[in-house]
């Protein structure tokens, strides 16, 4: 299967965008966006995220052991793209907070429809990826509308006053 078909395949559904934030030995803030993380085991409270080997995120989460996954909000989408990018100062536009839980990984409270404050149960090395299944510790939720993304767009699930949901892009 070629590599286009590929992220046709994983385009073709709307997926929840989450920022996974970490710190250095230093306290440096760092973070990326993502869009693969996943639960593991609500028995046990446990999620899965995938860092790219070149993420400049990645040392700090493998020396502090713990990250945050701040799933986004509608006004979130802005941030996303900054957080996408190779920008050297992702946090200068955005408000955080350093987890208590999570060694400081910076909480997009502004901004996250809800986040998890992990600590790192396992770190597995898969092809050009580690793969990092962690226990949740801590969590907040929001009342706001999540942000989605399909085929390189964004999209907001907004519920109806009739009840109904519905999708509509951004």
């Amino acid at each position: 299967m070629s590599s286009a078909r590929f992220s046709e395949l994983f385009g073709s559904f709307p997926t929840p965008i989450a920022i996974v934030t970490a710190t250095n030995g230093d306290g440096e803030p760092y973070g990326f966006t993502s869009n693969a993380v996943c639960s593991v085991s609500a028995a046990t409270r446990m999620l899965l995220i995938c860092v790219g080997k070149g993420s400049r995120t990645l040392p700090a989460i493998m020396s502090s052991q713990a990250f945050a996954v701040n799933f986004l909000s509608a006004s979130g989408r802005a941030a996303s793209q900054v957080f996408a990018s190779k920008a050297t100062d992702k946090f200068a536009h955005v408000e955080w907070q350093p987890s208590v839980i999570a060694e400081g990984a910076p909480l997009l409270l502004d901004i996250a429809l809800s986040y998890a404050e992990c600590r790192v149960e396992k770190a597995i090395e898969v092809s050009d990826h580690w793969l990092f299944i962690a226990r949740v510790e801590g969590a907040g939720v929001f009342p706001r509308e999540p942000l989605l993304y399909r085929q390189g767009d964004y999209g907001v699930w907004s519920l109806q006053k009739a009840g109904r949901e519905e999708l509509s892009t951004l």
